[in-house]
This record gives structure tokens, sequence and C-alpha cells, in this order.
């Protein structure tokens, strides 16, 4: 995946605990095993601090993806490490929901909490 940066502007109202959801129900990427896409239901929910995220960039960072050969798991994991390091959330949840295959969904989530 190429280095892109991923945007952000000053929260609006620093100091207040408000939740911000972003789903994104057009992704894909590439099965790792198979070379076969992907589809999934990309679902980031964060208590902002400082910043937010700005959704042009996150667009076109999820289109980042669009060849790349990664598993649920990582792609997941990644999409919540790119974003915390990006607007430094109090915390945040990534939801991937993943079409079927061989009969089966997955669902994976990860979260981060900012330190105290």
């Amino acid at each position: 995946m190429t280095d892109f940066t991923l945007e952000t502007f000053p929260n609006p109202r620093p100091g207040r605990r408000y939740s911000i959801t972003h789903v994104n129900h057009e992704f894909t990427s590439v099965c790792p095993k198979t070379g076969l896409p992907d589809f999934g239901v990309i679902t980031v929910r964060y208590i902002p601090d400082a910043l937010c995220l700005e959704l042009k960039s996150m667009k076109y960072y999820y289109l980042e993806y669009r060849s790349k050969g990664i598993f649920y798991e990582a792609v997941t994991n990644k999409i919540l490490d790119d974003f915390v390091a990006a607007c430094s959330p109090l915390e945040m949840t990534v939801t991937t929901e993943w079409g079927t295959r061989g009969g089966m969904t997955s669902t994976i989530t990860a979260e981060y909490k900012k330190p105290e």
C-alpha cells in the first residue's frame, strides 16, 4: 500500500465527549489466499479529542486496499492503527463486516482507548 496521509480538522467542540460514526458500505480488498475480491462494510466509531478525521481522505484511504491482499483481521487492525495515529481520539472502534464466503460471514472488531 502506498503512503497515504489521512487528513484531519480541528474538533469543533473540544472538551465535550460526543461520538462520530462513519460507515463505508463499499469497501473492497483481496483475499491473500485466493486472489478473489472481498467485500465489506467498515464502521468507524470514535470519540474525538483535538482532531476529527476528514471524510474525503478516508474515502481515498479505503481505495488503497482495492488491490491489496490482506486478511480480514489484519485490515481491521491496520485501519484502527492508521486512524488512531492520524487523529489520536479518546476512543475508537473499527468493525468490519464481510460478505458471505463459503456459506459464512465474518465480523471483526478492534478497539482503542487512549491511556489516561
